[in-house]
């Protein structure tokens, strides 16, 4: 099951903060590969490329840690020298792609907090069955 398809269900049964936590796990961490494969240069056991044919970045925005790999085929006159430029570029677009999951993260956190403020004393616990947001359909996704 897709991570959203979790979220969904997790708002769906009522367990806002687990929701919730998913989406910050998925959120701070972006990682980015850009490899060259051919029968030759990838493992076998893993069918991933060996570490001189791939570049990778990993973004994690709540330790602060950015880490690169780059394989020797894409420095000095190796023969992927040309891909270093797009996975550059891949590499600002995650960065934006965070950027936008904390930002709708944080809108859906004021409207739960805002409908769960406005809610009667006594039903702001919410149990199984007892979503604060009506169950998705095809007509309310956006």
């Amino acid at each position: 099951m897709a991570i959203s398809d979790d979220f969904k269900e997790k708002l769906k049964a009522g367990q806002i903060i687990d929701a919730l936590t998913l989406a910050l796990g998925e959120a701070v961490e972006l990682e980015i590969t850009t490899w060259v494969s051919s029968e030759t240069e990838t493992s076998s056991e893993t069918d991933q490329p060996t570490a001189n044919c791939r570049m990778r970045t990993r973004i994690n925005i709540v330790d602060g840690d950015i880490e690169n790999e780059v394989g020797s085929q894409f420095i000095g006159n190796g023969p992927y020298t040309e891909l270093r430029q797009f996975h550059m570029e891949q590499v600002l677009e995650g960065r934006k792609i965070i950027q936008n999951n904390l930002e709708n993260i944080q809108q859906l956190f004021t409207v739960l907090t805002n409908t769960i403020n406005k809610l009667p004393s006594n039903s702001r616990r919410i149990e199984p069955g007892n979503s604060v947001l009506p169950p998705s359909t095809q007509d309310n996704l956006p």
